[in-house]
């Protein structure tokens, strides 16, 4: 059953990326080979809520620096859990009904903070970018300014991509001009990303932007959380989120599908993230829900997975020159 499945979903061939459409699970033929399951993802949601407000109301009583360690490595976990489920969402494959699908994705979003109609048109952009030149962190090229290549990776995996991120919430509601291709002619993977952007949800995008910064105040407020506290302990899902960004990636092959590694941390963990480091899996398979990717992967991997501490660790070294190139075949605006 799984020859057929994987041989029918998404074959990667060397020009071959899928549609918007494909990538959003819409009209596909064999999206019922992979039902979604939407009850095991409603259970997930509801634990991944209590768990996150139980830690926020232990970070409101934390009073030393190991309580607070604690809390941020068990936020890291959690929060890179729900980033999981945002990520079905993205893809449509969170639940079977659109409609719920997006509410949800709106929803989980929040805990990021993120403004989701903002995250998900970079991530199904990422899937059209991968290891072409305006998506390739880890290489410079010439006329490129090598020190913005450096500040760009070393940010990644420092955590200050997910503070830029966070950031964007504030941007989208009072600074939007910020989010014009112009405003960043000087760096060529975000005029890509802001090239991607489809004005038509720039209402949903501010919507969702403010609602994150009032829910977090109201968390803050309500709960009488130091707000040192609640930044250490967010910080601990922020630096593992935005190390994870790049480490699937960095080194790859420079193909739009190929480009992609697959790797494990923890098995506990691993199936916490919803199989999150079945990566390469995902981009060959980006319809195909968490559940099924380790059946798939163990299907088509053509070696062992890598350990993701050690891969985290190699990224260190730094962007490298290159002259080669590779062109964005798919630029423009991702969602319509």
């Amino acid at each position: 059953m799984t020859e057929s499945l994987a041989g029918k979903q998404h074959p990667a061939t060397d020009d071959r990326v899928a549609t918007a459409a494909e990538i959003t699970r819409a009209e596909n033929p064999v999206a019922r080979a992979f039902p979604i399951p939407a009850p095991l993802n409603l259970l997930i949601i509801a634990l991944q809520l209590a768990a996150t407000f139980a830690i926020f109301y232990f970070t409101s009583q934390a009073t030393t620096w190991w309580h607070l360690a604690i809390l941020a490595a068990l936020f890291a976990i959690v929060g890179n859990s729900i980033y999981s489920i945002v990520h079905e969402a993205e893809h449509g494959i969170l639940h079977p009904n659109k409609r719920i699908n997006e509410l949800l994705g709106v929803f989980m979003a929040l805990f990021f903070p993120a403004p989701y109609h903002l995250i998900r048109q970079g991530h199904i952009g990422h899937h059209r970018r991968n290891r072409s030149d305006d998506e390739a962190f880890d290489l410079y090229f010439d006329g490129d300014r090598p020190v913005l290549k450096w500040l760009a990776l070393y940010g990644i995996i420092t955590g200050f991509y997910w503070m830029i991120v966070v950031l964007s919430n504030i941007v989208v509601v009072l600074f939007p001009f910020m989010l014009k291709p112009g405003f960043w002619g000087f760096d060529r993977p975000s005029r890509a990303f802001m090239d991607s952007l489809n004005p038509v949800y720039w209402r949903k995008v501010r919507c969702e932007g403010l609602a994150a910064i009032v829910l977090h105040v109201l968390i803050v407020w309500s709960l009488g959380i130091p707000l040192l506290n609640y930044a250490i302990v967010y910080f601990g899902f922020g630096l593992s989120w935005s190390a994870m960004q790049y480490v699937h990636h960095f080194g790859t092959e420079r193909h739009v599908l190929h480009g992609a590694r697959n790797l494990w941390l923890f098995a506990p963990i691993d199936l916490i993230w919803l199989n999150h480091n079945w990566h390469a899996i995902h981009h060959n398979h980006p319809t195909v829900p968490w559940i099924y990717l380790p059946l798939l992967g163990r299907e088509e991997a053509e070696g062992p997975r890598g350990f993701l501490l050690w891969h985290y660790l190699k990224m260190w070294r730094g962007p490298r020159y290159t002259s080669e190139h590779v062109e964005n075949k798919f630029s423009g605006k991702v969602i319509q």
